[in-house]
């Protein structure tokens, strides 16, 4: 018993709390506006863009000195549809900044009475996505974070003098006689009388629009009474000047609460008596009962019934006022989902009809109910297959009054890759080499993506330079930015031209694609084909047998994939192990790199034939054409061009007398080595060094051997340089790039047997190149 108690009381202490509290007094809840202004005074958008932001995390920029930056953001989508639903949800980086744009301009208060239509192919997630966000929304609305207030009046029975006493007892004590026959013992009847006393002590009407309190207010003097409610501070110039808080000096209460103001005012002749009978209630939303939150299926037939009333209630405000005309309480659906969500699950079938039915009130704002007029202000949202436009095609009037939002197939591949983990676990991982997993995401993208890009042509005019790194569509690189990475191999011309309007010319495509290709669902089934078969404890998955299966076992799936996508990708994959093994192998003195580079911008100042000593370094230098040529070669790479040096020292002295030293060194204080040309210049000398890393190894058939042997007993025989070399090579390629001993085995011998390095010493492009 001791447990069962323990458990009803936690249960009990659980429930009430602050969903069970009682409706506050208007004076109560205008002490509680006050403190807290901008929590109380928000209209569905507000919350709704507070639920968004409450969920998300947004990653640090990964370029965020960049002064081209578009603020395309890299959100983390999972406490809002992945954490606790049944069905998670994955939101790419671009559908994600699509959607905080999105409730960012419902918060400033742009929107215009519209429907906002999620639109998508079959297998996008968009019900999984509408539902996860409801879900959300519901349980964040129902918090102390997410909590408003709706209005409940309160008629006062004696105020009104409708209400004595002693009449009440008198009845009570005949209806008690009438009872004893009964089988009630005295407990019961005491009860029953304290009951029907409480509640003869006031008439409690519900606003069956969920009017927020504030809007009891008389509209023509809301902004004389906040003005004395609020002191003067920033909260109080926001309030009065936002569009975003212009709602709470133009709307209107709804018909029943403004009647019921109207009739109470004739009565009591004094607006802050009629204000005492306003209370504050939590306004709570419940899907399942449609309060709050409305959804509709397309199977939904529509109601008969399309105006509701409370005939009790009616007839007690109707005794309380003596009058049975001031007062109509009478209202429809559209009411139990005003400040709240209405959404329609796909427009077909009934849902278009519904749809139609909401052109009116979205144009107007309004719902005529009988002779009535009735407010509505929700945040209407819909579904919307591509196909199914044509049923709304024909009402063109209603085209202003839509915004479509479009919820593609994934087109970042790190989400893509998620969705996997999701599914299949983060265990997949394990089978493949680092690199290729991604590759199968980028492989099923590449259906999605449209073949030809007007924005990417615009800014790579000669996608030709890149045909080690990218197809001949740039379909590779754009997959790129809508990660938003900027890859290494792209040359500082290209970089430079990739400004912000570019960017967002890029970006913009995206809402044209996906809608072709491979759906979620087709992605999923080909990759629990692709796992099943290859997935082995013994063996890696790598990009051979990638390759293998779309080209050579699922020919039918490699014919929607772009012709040359493969080979594409197959040479980035083969540029970016070879940087990784190269990066992994480099080790460099950074002393004797910063010591050089400081010279070298010392000695820039002087013509050759000078001997000086260098004011950074204390470093004595003998300063000639072979001095310059030793570091400049190190600079610019081996065997370059003695005008190209010339110019290059020329402009690096010029940047050095214009920037370096009057403006970071004299006037910000900093240092040589924090200047932006020194980070530049060891940046360009670290680049060279490590083209050249694999060159003394590639002719040591020891050093492969030694690689294949690595974390056998065979390596120990190998001399002590080899194997520190080799050891220093694997560790590295573990700590940064996440391979397992074999795995990085397997992309040493695959670098040194297919001679990656010589292949793209003769393409690669020097990303300093001028």
């Amino acid at each position: 018993m001791d447990d069962i108690s323990k458990a009803m009381q936690h249960i009990n202490r659980s429930i009430t709390g602050w969903n069970q509290r009682e409706p506050m007094p208007f004076e109560e809840f205008l002490e509680l506006l006050s403190a807290n202004p901008t929590k109380v005074i928000r209209n569905v958008f507000q919350v709704f863009h507070d639920m968004i932001m409450s969920h998300i995390g947004e990653r640090a920029d990964e370029y965020p000195d960049d002064p081209e930056s578009i603020h395309f953001a890299s959100y983390d989508c999972y406490r809002l549809f992945v954490e606790y639903t049944d069905h998670p949800f994955f939101a790419d980086r671009l559908f994600a900044n699509r959607l905080v744009n999105l409730v960012t301009s419902w918060k400033r208060g742009t929107q215009q009475n519209k429907i906002y239509i999620f639109e998508g192919p079959p297998g996008s997630g968009k019900s999984t996505f509408l539902n996860n966000l409801l879900l959300k929304f519901e349980k964040y609305a129902n918090t102390e974070e997410g909590l408003r207030f709706e209005t409940v009046w309160r008629l006062d029975r004696q105020l009104l003098g409708n209400f004595v006493r002693h009449e009440t007892a008198h009845f009570l004590d005949k209806l008690s006689k009438l009872i004893d026959e009964y089988e009630f013992d005295q407990n019961e009847i005491i009860e029953a009388k304290s009951a029907l006393h409480g509640m003869d002590d006031f008439v409690e009407i519900p606003c069956p629009s969920h009017d927020n309190p504030i809007l009891m207010i008389p509209k023509d003097f809301r902004r004389q009474f906040f003005d004395d409610l609020f002191k003067n501070d920033e909260v109080k110039w926001r309030l009065f000047t936002e569009k975003e808080y212009e709602w709470v000096f133009k709307n209107n209460p709804c018909t029943i609460c403004s009647s019921l103001y109207q009739a109470l005012l004739r009565k009591l002749k004094d607006p802050a008596q009629v204000l005492k009978m306003v209370y504050a209630h939590p306004y709570r939303f419940n899907r399942r009962l449609g309060e709050g939150i409305s959804v509709f299926n397309p199977g939904d037939k529509p109601t008969k019934q399309t105006v509701f009333s409370n005939e009790m209630l009616q007839n007690r405000v109707n005794a309380l006022l003596r009058d049975s005309n001031q007062v109509k309480y009478i209202f429809s659906q559209y009411t139990k989902t005003n400040n709240g969500i209405y959404a329609l699950m796909d427009i077909k079938s009934h849902n278009t009809e519904r749809l139609m039915e909401l052109h009116n009130i979205i144009s107007e704002g309004v719902h005529k109910v009988e002779d009535l007029e009735e407010n509505v202000d929700s945040l209407f949202i819909a579904l919307m297959n591509p196909e199914d436009k044509k049923n709304i095609e024909q009402f063109a009037s209603f085209s202003d009054r839509i915004q479509y939002i479009k919820i593609p197939y994934v087109l970042d591949l790190n989400t893509e890759v998620e969705i996997y983990r999701n599914i299949f676990g983060k265990h997949i991982d394990e089978s493949f080499l680092p690199r290729v997993l991604h590759n199968f995401a980028r492989i099923i993208i590449s259906t999605r993506l449209k073949i030809t890009s007007e924005a990417m042509q615009e800014w790579i005019y000669e996608p030709d330079r890149y045909g080690m790194f990218c197809d001949e569509n740039l379909q590779l690189l754009k997959m790129e930015i809508y990660t938003g990475h900027i890859p290494p191999w792209l040359s500082d011309e290209d970089r430079k031209k990739l400004t912000a309007k570019r960017r967002r010319k890029i970006i913009a495509e995206s809402e044209n694609e996906g809608e072709h290709g491979f759906s979620g669902r087709d992605a999923i089934n080909i990759f629990n084909d692709f796992y099943s078969t290859y997935a082995r404890k013994d063996k890696l998955i790598n990009m051979s047998i990638l390759c293998n299966y779309f080209t050579k076992v699922r020919p039918e799936l490699g014919n929607s994939i772009p012709e040359g996508f493969m080979d594409s990708l197959q040479r980035l994959y083969n540029f970016t192990v070879l940087q990784e093994v190269k990066e992994s192998l480099y080790y460099y003195n950074e002393e004797q790199i910063s010591r050089e580079i400081m010279n070298y911008l010392f000695a820039i100042n002087f013509e050759p034939g000078r001997v000086e000593t260098c004011k950074f370094t204390g470093d004595k230098l003998q300063i000639s054409e072979s001095f310059f040529e030793g570091i400049e070669n190190r600079l610019l790479g081996m065997g370059t061009e003695p005008e190209k040096r010339l110019a290059f020292r020329r402009e690096t002295q010029k940047e050095y007398a214009a920037r370096t030293l009057t403006q970071e060194m004299m006037t910000e204080g900093k240092q040589i080595n924090e200047s932006t040309l020194f980070q530049a210049l060891r940046e360009r000398y670290i680049f060279n060094l490590k083209e050249k890393v694999l060159d003394p190894f590639l002719e040591n058939a020891n050093f492969r051997r030694a690689i294949k042997d690595y974390g056998k007993e065979e390596f120990k025989t190998y001399d002590k340089k080899i194997r520190d070399d080799v050891t220093f090579l694997m560790n590295n390629l573990g700590k940064k790039y996440r391979y397992n001993k074999h795995g990085a085995r397997e992309v040493c011998v695959y670098v040194i047997d297919t001679d990656l390095a010589k292949r793209f010493a003769r393409h690669t492009q020097d990303p300093f190149a001028q």
